[in-house]
């Protein structure tokens, strides 16, 4: 947390290639807001969508998500802006343009909810019933 004040009282002079991890602002909820993109090419990389992005503001953190098996993309990613301002303008002007030739949907994201995922449940073996 003391990173994150010496930043702030530093202001203006802190450059985009600062060393501060977006981990530390995104964990701060009133720094950044993140937006839902939807409809990405396969062939869209974190690089070109936060060059697409970057546009309209500053962005924290672009993430493409990919399948664990093939490691392919799935079609759609997240984009973390340091300001709500800046993800709303990005959100306006984004949302239904062409990005490497696909028609893309940007929408602020939801918050995480718990799917049950994770570790099964482990239950043993099934109860053999004995008659007699």
């Amino acid at each position: 947390m003391a990173l994150l004040r010496r930043a702030v009282r530093l202001g203006p002079s802190l450059s985009s290639s600062s060393l501060i991890p977006p981990a530390i602002l995104i964990s701060c909820r009133a720094l950044t807001t993140k937006l839902f993109v939807g409809g990405l090419s396969f062939y869209t990389t974190e690089k070109g969508l936060q060059e697409a992005f970057s546009q309209y503001g500053q962005v924290v953190e672009a993430q493409v998500v990919s399948d664990r098996v093939s490691d392919r993309s799935k079609g759609f990613g997240f984009v973390t802006f340091a300001s709500q301002d800046e993800a709303h303008k990005a959100v306006e002007e984004m949302n239904g343009k062409a990005l490497n030739g696909r028609v893309i949907f940007v929408d602020y994201a939801k918050p995480k909810s718990d799917y049950g995922g994770g570790v099964p449940i482990a239950r043993g073996p099934p109860e053999v019933k004995i008659d007699g």
